[in-house]
């Protein structure tokens, strides 16, 4: 999913969230030749009938009143703030944000693509009735609430962005049709300050909301190992028909908002395990999302462009080189140079949780939370 538009999504100078880094994630993907031959799929901006599967009618006016006269916002229902100043016609931006994920998500039930994915999209803050976390629109939430409107009756989100997908769980909480997966620092050090364990979903959907807070600072195979404690045995016992994910970048050690440690080529062996689990339990069908990442420069494009390739069935060697042409546009427009390869140089290697369960590790200690949290009620044994 694609469109110039896109870029339109512009809270301003100064503001973390950037759209240069889809206009240099683009750029760098069509260089590499992961693009070729490839004809982006266009999308509509989401009408009222669609916004209103994830917002209350009176946000939908408020964000729309905020693209038609910006300067009138006044922080009413988070638009207006220093988090999300508005802008001319965000309303507008921000739903066609929406429009791309729901089209995408719609190809895929209809078994028009395999996999599909918007890097505008994963805006995954956003409530029913606030913005919050740069967020308006939560794509998400909508895009997963047509998948049930069209059938579908088991929904798995999983969230790797280093912030908790606090608005896609609040949307699904109670709702047993659809799993909601995040990893992501704890919510003790890091917006918006929450996501333990043992908010773990309501009712009927008890299990169905699976939250692992990391401590700050966590690594490479330390992240991956959580991953693999947690994410493959959920998706496994919940068997969904389709996985949505989001892949926020902002758990890179060099993000400037938030405090994982994340390399490069961790974050692309995320994307593998993610597309295998796609394979492996939704029948292919896999929706891949952007989200947050503010070193907008060295990282998302590098870690975005390896989440195309890996959709589109075309991965890149991690030792790849940057195109000369991109790295010369990137000197040019910003005056410092670019990474030269597609690597940060780690293994991203693992010891799998099968080996055993380390009590004197922190990170092997909130896993454990997690997998106390949510297993028992998912039919899983949380020892094994």
């Amino acid at each position: 999913m694609w469109d110039e538009a896109f870029l339109g999504y512009d809270f301003g100078p100064g503001h973390p969230m950037s759209p240069v880094r889809l206009d240099l994630t683009m750029r760098l993907a069509a260089e590499l030749g992961v693009l070729d031959g490839v004809v982006p799929l266009r999308a509509e901006p989401a009408d009222a009938r669609l916004l209103a599967l994830a917002h209350s009618a009176d946000y939908l006016d408020c964000v729309h009143r905020a693209g038609q006269w910006p300067a009138a916002a006044d922080g009413t229902h988070g638009i207006g703030t220093d988090d999300t100043p508005a802008f001319a016609r965000m309303d507008e931006v921000s739903a066609h944000y929406v429009g791309a994920s729901v089209l995408a998500a719609e190809r895929l039930w209809a078994g028009a693509a395999g996999h599909a994915v918007n890097i505008a999209g994963g805006m995954h803050h956003a409530l029913s009735s606030e913005a919050a976390g740069f967020c308006v629109y939560n794509d998400a939430a909508v895009a997963i609430s047509r998948l049930l409107e069209l059938g579908a009756e088991r929904v798995a989100y999983v969230d790797v962005d280093v912030h908790h997908g606090d608005g896609v769980e609040a949307a699904f909480y109670d709702d047993p049709r659809v799993l909601t997966v995040s990893l992501h620092e704890s919510g003790t050090t890091l917006f918006p300050g929450t996501g333990f364990p043992a908010s773990s979903g309501a009712g009927a959907a008890e299990g169905t909301a699976v939250n692992v807070a990391l401590p700050a600072g966590t690594g490479d195979a330390d992240w991956l190992r959580a991953f693999d404690a947690v994410v493959p045995p959920v998706l496994a016992e919940f068997a969904p028909q389709v996985l949505v994910s989001q892949h926020g970048a902002d758990s890179h050690v060099s993000d400037p908002l938030a405090h994982l440690a994340l390399s490069l080529d961790a974050q692309r062996r995320s994307y593998e395990l993610l597309h295998d689990l796609a394979h492996a339990h939704a029948g292919g069908r896999w929706l891949a999302l952007g989200g947050g990442g503010y070193e907008v420069v060295d990282v998302v494009p590098r870690a975005w462009t390896h989440l195309l390739a890996i959709a589109l069935h075309r991965p890149l060697d991690p030792a790849t080189p940057t195109p000369p042409g991109w790295r010369e546009h990137v000197q040019h427009r910003f005056g410092r140079t670019p990474p030269a390869r597609m690597t940060d140089g780690c293994p991203a290697t693992y010891r799998p949780w099968a080996e055993g369960y380390d009590p004197d590790a922190p990170v092997d200690r909130a896993v454990m939370a997690t997998r106390e949290a949510v297993f028992p009620a998912l039919g899983l044994d949380p020892q094994l």
